[in-house]
C-alpha cells in the first residue's frame, strides 16, 4: 500500500486553476532547480507538471538532468516515491550543521534496529515490527516519529486499520541518501529473517550497530531491550 497523494495547498490549487488560460512555462533544468529551491515542502511530480503546464515525462526528464548536474555540487536531489526536494550534500553536512547549530541525531541500538526494519520493510505496521524484533516497540516508534525519521504513510487494510510506517525525507537527509535505492544491501541471513515476519521472535539484535546505518548513542536516549526508557 502506498501513501495517498496529499491535497494541493491553496497556492498550488490557484496556480492549477490558471494553467488552462496561461501559456505553459518552459521547464528548463534551471527553472526546475529554482522551483525546488524556493519550495517550502517536497513537491510531487504531478504538482511540478501542473505548475509548468507540461506532462509527466517532461518532468521526469528534467529531474534526471538536474540530478546528474548536482552530483558535483553541494546540493542533492532527494527522491521519496513521487516527491522530490533539494537538500545539502553529505560532504557539506558538518559545515552546514555547525552554521545552523544543528545537533547530531542520537540513536540507541534499539532505535537503530527499529529504523532499519522500517526502512527495509516499508510500508510496515507496528505489530509487524514487534514480531520481527520480539519486543514491544511503541516507545521506539514514537521516538522515531518525533525525530521525523519515521513517518505515517497511511493505514493498512488489516483488521483495526493500523498505521503503516515508512521513512521520509529526514531519514534520507540524515543518512546521506538521495533515495531508498541507495540503502546498503542486506546480509542474506538478515534479509531472510526480515521476510519471516510471522515466524518466531528474534532473541538477539537483528542488525549489528555497524551494519551500514551509523548510530550515535547518547546517555539520555538509551532504551532497554523492551523499548521502554532506561
Amino acid at each position: 500500500m502506498t501513501e495517498s497523494p496529499e491535497p494541493m495547498d491553496e497556492a498550488l490549487a490557484a496556480a492549477s486553476a490558471d494553467v488552462g488560460v496561461l501559456a505553459p512555462i518552459a521547464l528548463t533544468e534551471a527553472a526546475l532547480e529554482a522551483l525546488l529551491f524556493v519550495a517550502e515542502k517536497p513537491l510531487s511530480r504531478r504538482e511540478i507538471a501542473t505548475l509548468a503546464g507540461t506532462d509527466r515525462p517532461t518532468v521526469d526528464a528534467r529531474l534526471g538532468d538536474l540530478e546528474v548536474s548536482l552530483r558535483a555540487r553541494g546540493i542533492r536531489l532527494l527522491v521519496d516515491g513521487d516527491r522530490v526536494e533539494l537538500a545539502t550534500a553529505p560532504e557539506g553536512g558538518a559545515l552546514v550543521a555547525r552554521y545552523v547549530g544543528a545537533e547530531a541525531v542520537r540513536l540507541s541500538p534499539a532505535s537503530l534496529e527499529t529504523l532499519a526494519i522500517v526502512a527495509y520493510r516499508q510500508p510496515v505496521t507496528k505489530s509487524a515490527v514487534e514480531r520481527i524484533r520480539g519486543v514491544d516497540s511503541d516507545y521506539t516508534i514514537r521516538t522515531l516519529l518525533h525525530r521525523r525519521l519515521v513517518v505515517e504513510l497511511g493505514r493498512s487494510h488489516a483488521p483495526g486499520r493500523p498505521f503503516l510506517y515508512g521513512t521520509g525525507f529526514e531519514f534520507l537527509e540524515r543518512f546521506g541518501l538521495t533515495s531508498l535505492d541507495e540503502l546498503p544491501p542486506l546480509d542474506a541471513d538478515v534479509a531472510a529473517r526480515l521476510a519471516e515476519e510471522g515466524g518466531e521472535a528474534v532473541t538477539e539484535p537483528l542488525f549489528p550497530v555497524d551494519a551500514g546505518l551509523e548510530t550515535d548513542v547518547a546517555s539520555d536516549d538509551l532504551e532497554t531491550r523492551d523499548g521502554a526508557p532506561a
